[in-house]
């Protein structure tokens, strides 16, 4: 491994996702830019270096097993290895998502995409990340995946969003599972919730800038050694699960 730091972060062409990849690269670290459309990827990658990132573009379509697979081999004769994987890449699934209405294949496409994905690309990234001395996986999550902010009277958590907001609880519980297989590992796994921030997700309703939003994830990429592992955090620490 060099000694310069490696992470991936997914769907890193734009929002949080370039950000995280923009904060990284800011710290020194070499960071692979993964998307799916070309031209954004290729986009995003000159703006990172033309701002002093040492940033490559990584062809990564999460809801595809051959592409994780292949991101993978890429990044091992690119960068020799990694040491943070963010999984930053999600879908909303559109709106109205009430559960009495919802298509069942809004569900599935965006479990597919925020949680069948995660596990697809962590695992595909994995045998790379063990050869890390300080490996880190950051899931980015939402506060609306919290079971008991949802159930708590007097908190609004805007409307029920049956695919989106259940993607995000799912996701929570896979990051505790992860972090449970992989105690002794040395790999920190983590969930982070960026806030109600402003990108294209949300028709950029949000309230916090993209860069704000970013701030969690490279947070949690950073943590030393004895850091948390299996935890759910924003900028004012734990949420609740």
């Amino acid at each position: 491994m060099s000694a310069q730091r490696i992470a991936l972060v997914t769907g890193a062409n734009k929002g949080i996702g370039y950000e995280i990849a923009a904060g990284l690269g800011s710290l020194g670290w070499r960071v692979g830019v993964g998307a799916r459309d070309e031209q954004r990827r290729d986009t995003a990658v000159e703006k990172l270096r033309a701002a002093g990132t040492d940033a490559f573009g990584v062809p990564l379509d999460v809801a595809d097993e051959a592409s994780a697979v292949a991101a993978a081999e890429l990044i091992a004769d690119r960068a020799g290895g990694l040491d943070v994987l963010v999984n930053n890449a999600a879908i909303t699934g559109g709106m109205p998502q009430t559960p009495t209405t919802v298509d069942p294949a809004t569900v599935r496409a965006v479990v597919e995409t925020n949680v069948i994905g995660v596990i697809r690309v962590t695992n595909a990234m994995l045998p790379l990340l063990r050869g890390s001395a300080s490996a880190r996986i950051v899931n980015m999550s939402s506060s609306v995946g919290s079971l008991v902010l949802q159930t708590t009277p007097g908190i609004d958590m805007g409307p029920a969003l049956v695919a989106y907001s259940a993607s995000k609880t799912f996701l929570n519980a896979v990051t505790v599972h992860y972090a449970k297989e992989l105690g002794d590992t040395g790999i920190l796994v983590n969930s982070g919730c960026p806030g109600y921030t402003a990108t294209d997700l949300n028709g950029f309703q949000g309230v916090r800038t993209p860069r704000q939003g970013a701030a969690i994830a490279i947070h949690l990429a950073t943590v030393p050694d004895d850091g948390p592992t299996g935890g759910f955090f924003d900028d004012g620490g734990t949420v609740p699960w």
